[in-house]
């Protein structure tokens, strides 16, 4: 059943929030609904740009997503990677045929002016996607892990050349102190026309957080008079996608979900009104509660479109319920 609520903002990072954002997408109208997606992960790779929160948000909620790796799209090929790799290139990135095409075609673009913001329309726009998702910004943000090693690595290089292994002691995000918002998601902050905000189950450190840090975005969502809801990408003390739980507890974190819940209400005080857990996890609700959040017990786990949209629909009622 499709809402016929006023402008819902939903903040994601790559698979676990695309999930999300693909159940709000069955439920809130298009012109009602606007994702603003990390770009802290975008790098520059054998001369392209890539924006890997961007594309799994677009391939997501076109329908072309590759349900089995978690990222590209379905039915791809993988040629080129193949000839690079015979050629002896950097070929640690997976680059498929088609998800090439993209990277390729963006490229072109933002060499020739355009700003992400642009080309994320049109890439959009291309490939069906109604919803409106926004990068966070224009400016290039580089989250970067520093390793109890002693070494600081770029985000891509950290996840998937070196598969998360390299023990960290914290993030940081480089070109940070001068970016700024994305100009519709900056006219959308000013317009101060919203009616629910929701955190989709993205990585607290490295998907969220550069939005939220963003010209002090989160200040600035603190003060609309709508619930801000989060849902935990933790449930039964593991994250179902990326590296989360291990980086909770590298950095002297317990890996629930309350301690997510801790740290948004530590780092971000007074932003978020209503906390989504697991079934999994509903003995930390009146915990959760005393951190001055209000819980919500559901399932979270999205396996398919049913769950993502059951999802979207409980956030969102439990999100009209805070608002009273």
């Amino acid at each position: 059943m499709v809402r016929t609520s006023p402008k819902v903002l939903a903040l994601s990072g790559g698979v676990g929030g695309a999930k999300l954002a693909l159940g709000l997408a069955q439920v809130v109208p298009p012109d009602a609904l606007t994702v603003v997606v990390n770009t802290g992960d975008d790098f520059e790779h054998l001369g392209l740009r890539v924006c890997p929160d961007l594309d799994t948000l677009m391939y997501t909620l076109s329908g072309l997503a590759n349900q089995t790796l978690g990222w590209g799209q379905h039915d791809e090929t993988w040629q080129f990677l193949d000839a690079l790799k015979r050629l002896g290139g950097d070929a640690w990135f997976g680059l498929g045929d088609r998800d090439l095409a993209t990277h390729v075609h963006r490229s072109a673009l933002l060499s020739q002016g355009e700003s992400l913001s642009a080309v994320t329309a049109g890439l959009m726009r291309a490939l069906g996607v109604t919803t409106q998702v926004l990068p966070m910004t224009d400016d290039n943000v580089a989250t970067m892990i520093h390793c109890q090693n002693g070494e600081t690595l770029s985000f891509q290089h950290y996840f998937v050349r070196d598969r998360c292994e390299p023990v960290i002691k914290g993030v940081s995000f480089k070109g940070m102190e001068t970016a700024e918002r994305a100009p519709e998601f900056e006219q959308l902050i000013a317009s101060g026309d919203l009616s629910q905000i929701i955190i989709c189950p993205s990585n607290p450190f490295v998907s969220v957080a550069p939005i939220l840090d963003l010209a002090e975005t989160w200040k600035a969502l603190r003060e609309f008079d709508c619930p801000v809801v989060l849902v935990s990408p933790i449930v039964a003390g593991m994250a179902l996608k990326g590296p989360a739980a291990k980086m909770m507890t590298e950095l002297k974190m317990p890996s629930t979900a309350l301690a997510v819940a801790q740290f948004y209400a530590d780092t971000y005080p007074g932003l978020v009104d209503g906390f989504v857990l697991d079934d999994a996890d509903a003995t930390s609700a009146e915990a959760v509660s005393a951190l001055g959040l209000k819980p919500l017990v559901t399932q979270t786990v999205m396996k398919n479109l049913d769950d993502k949209q059951a999802l979207a629909e409980a956030v969102l009622r439990f999100s009209d319920e805070l608002a009273g």
